[in-house]
């Protein structure tokens, strides 16, 4: 068996949430999940089907989202992977209904790091085995770190 980084695309402004489903009507299910959630949003979805024609099916609301997704998908080649690429919204405002999907098994990464997945493959397949999301930490916060933060949340909404 043999490893490989797959560096993946993630277009300016935009978030990435990379998981695992496990049936073909995850990509319509996904965009469902999306505009339920946050009508706002723009996105782009890939699902790449494991068996029968092991198509790469692809959904969303915006064509530019749509195509990176899909190249994601085909980079990264493992069967019932799904990507979503997401503008105007952050992953905490649809991680909630993307889970509650019933075909989602399970979320590698929600960022809008500098992303690698890392994917084994054999002479079957190939599977993803994790994800690098962004750099190693340079130290623990501080004080005035945990002010910097605590504004900034209160700053874009998420906290009060």
């Amino acid at each position: 068996m043999e490893t490989e980084g797959v560096p993946v695309e993630i277009p300016p402004d935009c978030n990435i949430i990379i998981g695992q489903s496990h049936f073909i009507k995850t990509a319509e299910d996904l965009y469902e999940a999306m505009v339920n959630s946050t009508p706002s949003a723009k996105f782009g979805i890939a699902f790449c089907e494991a068996s029968g024609p092991r198509l790469v099916r692809v959904e969303g609301n915006d064509d530019e989202l749509k195509r990176v997704a899909a190249e994601n998908a085909m980079r990264i080649g493992a069967g019932h992977t799904f990507v979503v690429l997401l503008r105007n919204a952050f992953p905490v405002n649809v991680l909630r209904a993307i889970k509650a999907v019933p075909e989602v098994c399970s979320i590698f990464c929600a960022t809008a790091n500098e992303l690698r997945v890392i994917v084994a493959k054999d002479g079957e397949g190939r599977g993803v085995i994790g994800v690098i999301d962004g750099k190693p930490p340079m130290g623990v916060e501080n004080d005035e770190n945990v002010k910097e933060r605590r504004e900034f949340l209160r700053k874009i909404g998420y906290k009060r």
